[in-house]
């Protein structure tokens, strides 16, 4: 907790301000200024989700300025994405973490009890889509949501996806991930009775434009119901069904 934090709670306290107005001022705070990053240390206040790390382009001794600033202001919990190996190793030396490498994440803290609405179906195409679906999912479960995964039941064996129509119909969110012509999201939006997220990825041949042809088939998706993130942007997918996962707790 933080300075400002604390002198905030204390005026509650002592009845200087209401509930509700410290509660708009917890919002308003700024951030910490460590020199090369400016850390939110109120996201979670305002938008129900704590500050992430983006890994990627950072140098290791970066991470761990911020993730000191981090936890020095109360955020035990910190995802990590797009962290390479390397990295991972240099930070494990100051932080205790848990590294996936095929999502190329890092979680310090232990992942909250799960207590969304019901469970969010992760599937995939083909096994090559795995490393952004991991991503997906590990960022799902890192706030507190059940995670099924469904790995390799792309369009070219259906079957394969109609084997686990119980798990599709028990859903409350489901991130369909998929490269060469995304098809996967569109048959996906057809059996649901959920929102779909659905994420192009860059695999594929030629023509597949390194997931432009995914993303395009996925924005022209006849499936009621289906929403689309960036190429590759599984965190995207992960974060969002997290969000939809957890709309009916505070009513």
């Amino acid at each position: 907790m933080n300075t400002e934090t604390r002198k905030i709670l204390e005026a509650v306290q002592d009845g200087s301000i209401s509930v509700d107005e410290a509660m708009l001022s917890l919002k308003m705070q700024p951030f910490e200024d460590i020199g090369y990053a400016k850390v939110d240390l109120h996201r979670k206040i305002r938008q129900g989700l704590p500050e992430v790390i983006y890994g990627a382009g950072k140098t290791p001794e970066q991470m761990i300025g911020i993730i000191d600033s981090m936890k020095k202001n109360g955020q035990e919990h910190v995802l990590i994405t797009r962290l390479a190996p390397e990295a991972a190793e240099e930070i494990g030396r100051v932080h205790t973490h848990h590294y996936n490498k095929m999502a190329r994440t890092a979680v310090i803290g232990d992942n909250p009890a799960p207590d969304g609405i019901g469970p969010i179906v992760v599937a995939t195409g083909g096994t090559s889509d795995i490393p952004v679906a991991e991503e997906a999912a590990v960022t799902a479960e890192c706030f507190g949501n059940e995670v099924i995964r469904l790995y390799d039941v792309g369009v070219a064996g259906i079957h394969r996806l109609m084997a686990h129509r119980e798990e599709i119909m028990r859903a409350s969110v489901i991130i369909a991930i998929a490269g060469m012509e995304g098809a996967l999201a569109s048959v996906i939006g057809g059996l649901a009775d959920c929102p779909v997220i659905a994420v192009p990825t860059s695999v594929g041949y030629g023509a597949s434009f390194h997931g432009l042809s995914a993303l395009l088939s996925m924005l022209n998706s006849c499936a009621s119901g289906v929403s689309v993130v960036n190429i590759d942007n599984g965190f995207g997918a992960g974060y969002l069904a997290g969000m939809i996962n957890h709309m009916a707790k505070g009513s």
